[in-house]
């Protein structure tokens, strides 16, 4: 059993310790204004709960963008599972944060309260086991996530799962998402903080086309607020330093150069890359993971003739999911924020999920 030093832990907690990154942060001197971008739902929250963007010298914005795999989950996708879940004998599974994200005026909830057979998962196992549990139903797990999620849920398909089990595919692909931001934005985005949990399976490579290509800096970073303060730091200091950029891996502790290869082999094997819809943005080139034909026996919308409901309504009227998702507006902006929206009685996807930019701000909010 690996003992963890709780004294070490602290340390990335001392304010102590957190005081000079600030005030290197604060003496650095870079062209205003600034605008840097996180890509994960936990760093937001990381950076809610400390009140680290308090820190940040006015001139400098630290926005969030699609970090968060089931806000950026399109109503189509949920409709998908909504059609699974009305088969006869079928076992609807998902993980817990998919069951409030609205489709159109329902939801998982809804349709589980209405007497549908869905159930919470926590892991692709729990939905292959349950598979083997039930051979007289049919089990469809529907699978949310970015490359952390993906490789698991690539090695349990490939772990023979039985012939009464298939999945929706709702995987998304980061690197596809940063591409877009990139190229369809208007330049005012000065650099990322990458997604920790992300690059453990990309590892630093898996971001070489920031340096190759766009020429734009990033920094990967963990989850406690001296390793968010010194990704911060570390991103201005090149900005400030000036180009050429580079991609810096300030979380070495969980993330290596090249990431985790055996995930990415697993998930190869599997899938295949396809252009797919993010909540909200649109359709993005190869950002989301498909199937490949000789394990279509897996694949839940071709097994039941599910149809992928093109006008499924994404964002709801007063709703500004996607602005916030792209860094394009905070969730305070929001008209619904706190008042007709609210984690207990969420409009949006950003209020549902647990990695959801609008849940984080209402649940760290200062009143």
């Amino acid at each position: 059993m690996v003992e963890i030093d709780d004294n070490l832990l602290a340390q990335f907690h001392d304010p102590r310790l957190a005081l000079p990154l600030v005030r290197r942060l604060q003496d650095t001197v870079i062209k205003e204004p600034l605008r840097l971008m996180h890509v994960c739902g936990t760093h937001e929250h990381a950076l809610a709960k400390a009140g680290l963007r308090s820190l940040l010298p006015p001139h400098m914005r630290l926005v969030a963008g699609p970090g968060c795999p089931v806000c950026v989950c399109p109503a189509g996708d949920i409709d998908l599972a909504l059609q699974a879940c009305a088969v006869s004998k079928v076992i609807l599974t998902t993980f817990g944060d998919m069951f409030r994200v609205p489709s159109g005026d329902t939801s998982l909830e809804v349709k589980k309260a209405e007497g549908n057979d869905i159930r919470v998962v926590y892991s692709p196992w729990d939905a292959v086991n349950l598979a083997r549990q039930n051979p007289g139903s049919e089990v469809v797990f529907m699978a949310v996530g970015f490359e952390t999620t993906a490789g698991p849920i690539a090695a349990s398909l490939l772990d023979d799962p039985p012939p009464n089990f298939s999945i929706i595919s709702s995987l998304r692909l980061v690197p596809p998402a940063l591409r877009l931001l990139l190229d369809s934005g208007d330049g005012t985005l000065d650099g990322f903080i990458l997604p920790g949990h992300v690059s453990t399976v990309l590892g630093r490579t898996g971001y070489l086309f920031l340096e190759t290509e766009y020429q734009v800096p990033g920094v990967i970073a963990g989850f406690e607020p001296l390793d968010l303060l010194r990704g911060i730091l570390g991103l201005v200091s090149q900005i400030a330093q000036g180009p050429p950029f580079r991609v810096e891996n300030l979380y070495k502790r969980a993330v290596s150069e090249e990431g985790n290869r055996k995930a990415r082999e697993l998930m190869a094997r599997i899938f295949q890359t396809t252009d797919s819809n993010w909540r909200g943005i649109g359709r993005i080139p190869r950002s989301g993971l498909l199937l490949r034909e000789e394990y279509s026996r897996l694949d839940a919308v071709s097994k039941f003739g599910l149809k992928y409901n093109q006008e499924a309504v994404d964002v709801l009227p007063g709703c500004i999911c996607h602005l916030v998702i792209m860094g394009e507006a905070e969730s305070e902006d929001c008209p619904l924020f706190g008042k007709q929206c609210t984690p207990r009685r969420p409009f949006g996807p950003c209020m549902v999920s647990s990695e959801g930019t609008c849940r984080a701000r209402y649940q760290y909010r200062t009143v």
